[in-house]
């Protein structure tokens, strides 16, 4: 499937391939022809059966893993440049953090890594402390919060270095259910907030209808995008989950996984 003409996009690949294991008995194809372009400000979930190489295109992007074959750019550059310019924050389904380090100096370690002093780290990650409401708990250590806490030190932490692209690998995927929709929430402030590019992972079809502008949906191995669908949601709150073009939204993803993609053009769920 072709990657939309967008202006100046956030994220472009062309042509993405990602072969492991390539000439081996064990050989592994994850990705194949991935034409995939994010525009600046857009919120993308990826969504697929497990194994179709969401996380591995994740990867790609971030520079964490190298394509076999076509071209990444981020941010107008290649994947490694806009990694060594810290372009983009990344967070995973774990938080990831330090638990010898407090809060605030979990915040603090990209902008350490970057050599920022001590007054302007420290200001730096009470802001974001504040933006996604723990400035109290600055000083605490990671494990005398709750998961849901935790993730969101994460997000803070890869907001650090104000970056326009976020990363997001099922960073809810291990919190309960009413704690998940607390995040999503958060997510969606903090992005209207900050304006970043968001490209967010998730095996949840109900989440991914929720947060995005626009679902991108895998095939098995090896990966492919077969469907892009459109979200028209507007404000997103409570009562956007009993929507009915939400609801539509969730049946236009389902049925794109089943094998039944939108017809014609791309699936436009919640326009009038």
């Amino acid at each position: 499937m072709t990657a939309p003409a967008i202006a100046d996009p956030a994220v472009r690949a062309s042509g993405v391939w990602k072969v492991f294991n390539e000439g081996l008995p064990n050989e592994v194809t994850a990705l194949q022809d991935i034409d995939l372009a994010v525009g600046q400000g857009e919120f993308v979930s990826l969504i697929g059966p497990s194994g179709c190489g969401k996380s591995t295109l994740l990867r790609v992007i971030a520079d964490l893993t190298e394509p076999t074959q076509g071209t990444l750019e981020v941010a107008g550059m290649s994947a490694a440049q806009a990694r060594q310019a810290q372009r983009y924050g990344i967070a995973f389904q774990q938080a990831a953090l330090f638990d010898w380090r407090t809060v605030r100096r979990n915040v603090e370690l990209p902008l350490e890594l970057q050599g920022w002093d001590k007054s302007r780290r420290r200001a730096r990650a009470m802001e974001l402390l504040e933006m996604v409401q723990l400035a109290d708990f600055a000083e605490h250590r990671p494990w005398e919060l709750s998961g849901g806490m935790q993730q969101r030190v994460a997000i803070a932490r890869s907001l650090a270095v104000d970056p326009p692209l976020l990363l997001m690998d099922e960073p809810f995927g291990a919190l309960d259910e009413m704690t998940r929709e607390r995040m999503q929430n958060e997510l969606l402030r903090i992005r209207q907030e900050t304006g970043k590019s968001i490209i967010f992972v998730t095996h949840s079809i109900p989440e991914a209808v929720y947060l995005s502008d626009r679902v991108v949906v895998m095939s098995p191995r090896p990966g492919r995008i077969t469907d892009l669908i459109d979200v028209s949601l507007g404000q997103r709150n409570e009562d956007t989950r009993e929507a009915e073009a939400f609801f539509e939204g969730v049946t236009a993803v389902r049925e794109a996984l089943r094998g039944n993609p939108s017809s014609g053009a791309r699936a436009r769920i919640g326009e009038v």
